[in-house]
């Protein structure tokens, strides 16, 4: 079919020889190529950044002799009008206004073919125009995510010429088969990360003041640096300010927020800058190159999506490795109660909510604020049937009485210090608080090699037990005596010895 245009929309992480041939069967037309996601990188679904898909696919025309231009499609909430989002986007980059009478779509997935045949655009269809089918661009991807070296054969040159310059191939495989990132580049789908910017926001001037003094000035990292809301409080003091703040950020929502502040000018200081890699990864940082490491709410995470202990263990030898001798590692934390596995029977108050007869047996269909409002109905005595069922970890207790259950010290806790955090319930019941008490972290630490500093210590935050536990809640032994409530948090500073 002669065209004067053929557009081309997809998220071009790969180009493959099969797309070669076939656009050339356009010769008198401009392949306009609509590079969806254009704002995504570092995820599963996008790993790969724009400007180096554009990268490819300009070596990619010259090599191929096809006359090309290249549109960014930023990526947006599923919708039926993506078709006419799409066409839209070309109009303001290019001025070019594409009609069925100028233009064929190019495109091999059916659902978004729709999209175009509904609006009257003739659809060629790529890969599915053969028999047997081709490979396809994503599937070359997977390939070379699983190691398998046949993906370089199908692949274009452009693709494999752009992926070994920049070192893309081992940074797809990392992203593509992390454990622990989603599709999307967070730690968990459901987690309403517009909230944690705003609580990073909120406490940034109280973690900054806790860690000023124990922060020696250098090269300065805050891993999970959120927003980046603590480099700007390190950012204002006088004393820092020839030293380097670097943050690291899985999270693809904050880590371009952080990126959006920098660009608006919110630091002063020159050296400051913003890594998106997961922790658990392996090495950021060469050996011996970091001053100061700050962590704040950052460990448990670790525990809960990586191996426990193992990854706990893993991630403080890299810190370890990177500190500078005389440097420091500060890291603040929720913890477990001392005693964490003894038992403890929990009562709960059942008058100040729902108690259904039965635990609904699934919220996932539901939207965020429908299971914010199912969980915030319950009573405290229901939540704790509702925790166990969403909670990611073994959890189980026996009734001893109507509103009294007997469980471990930890895990009473763990329901506890959760049970309110209904905005993002099926998020926050993905994570464990207390999987290590403060015995745990001082024997890690100085295991591998660390010395704690008298600075470190535990606390409880008293306005949780005032205001969110004692007014609903109480603990005893099993023989009926008071428990007092238990420190909630862990504040480490461990320094890697001078000569070492």
């Amino acid at each position: 079919m002669e065209s004067q245009f053929v557009l081309f929309p997809g998220r071009h992480h790969v180009l493959t020889r099969f797309q070669a041939g076939y656009l050339t069967g356009f010769p008198d037309s401009t392949i306009i190529w609509a590079v969806t996601s254009a704002n995504h990188a570092n995820t599963k679904r996008n790993p790969v950044p724009f400007h180096r898909r554009e990268a490819a696919i300009e070596r990619f025309s010259v090599l191929a002799g096809l006359r090309s231009l290249v549109v960014p499609v930023f990526d947006t909430a599923p919708t039926d009008r993506f078709a006419e989002v799409t066409l839209k986007n070309v109009t303001v980059a290019t001025g070019i206004t594409l009609t069925p009478q100028n233009t064929v779509v190019a495109c091999s997935t059916p659902s978004v073919s729709a999209l175009y045949e509904r609006l009257g655009f003739p659809v060629a269809g790529v890969e599915s125009d053969i028999t047997p089918e081709p490979e396809r661009p994503w599937d070359v991807l997977l390939r070379l995510a699983a190691g398998d070296r046949r993906w370089r054969e199908l692949a274009h040159p452009a693709t494999t010429d752009v992926f070994d310059r920049y070192r893309l191939e081992d940074s797809v495989r990392t992203v593509v088969n992390d454990p622990v990132v989603g599709d999307e580049g967070g730690l968990t789908p459901t987690r309403d990360y517009r909230t944690y910017a705003e609580a990073f926001a909120d406490a940034a001037g109280r973690k900054w003041d806790l860690v000023r003094p124990h922060v020696r000035p250098g090269r300065i990292v805050d891993i999970g640096c959120g927003a980046g809301s603590v480099l700007e409080r390190a950012d204002q003091e006088p004393a820092l300010r020839e030293s380097d703040l670097i943050g690291v950020e899985i999270a693809r929502h904050l880590y371009d927020e952080c990126v959006h502040k920098k660009a608006q000018g919110v630091f002063q200081n020159a050296n400051v800058y913003f890594y998106r890699r997961n922790v658990l990864g392996g090495a950021i940082f060469p050996p011996r190159s970091i001053d100061t490491t700050l962590t704040f709410a950052l460990t448990h995470e670790i525990w809960s999506y990586g191996d426990r202990m193992a990854s706990v263990r893993a991630f403080a030898q890299a810190i370890y490795d990177h500190t500078a001798p005389g440097g420091v590692w500060i890291n603040s934390d929720v913890c477990g109660p001392d005693g964490k596995d003894r038992p403890v029977h929990l009562t709960l108050t059942a008058t100040d909510g729902r108690n259904p007869s039965s635990v609904r047996s699934e919220l996932a269909e539901l939207s965020s604020s429908e299971v914010a409002a199912h969980v915030s109905a319950l009573s405290t005595r229901a939540r704790l049937d509702r925790f166990a069922a969403d909670y990611r970890f073994p959890f189980s207790f026996t009734a001893v009485g109507d509103t009294t259950v007997e469980l471990p010290f930890g895990d009473a806790m763990d329901f506890l210090t959760r049970k309110d955090y209904t905005d993002n319930w099926l998020s926050e019941t993905q994570e464990q608080f207390c999987g290590l008490e403060f015995a745990d972290w001082k024997s890690l630490l100085t295991d591998i090699g660390f010395e704690l500093d008298p600075a470190s210590e535990t606390t409880r935050n008293d306005w949780i037990v005032d205001n969110r536990l004692a007014p609903v809640a109480s603990l005893t032994t099993p023989a009926g005596d008071p428990v007092d409530w238990p420190v909630t948090h862990a504040f480490l500073v461990a320094r890697r010895p001078l000569n070492t």
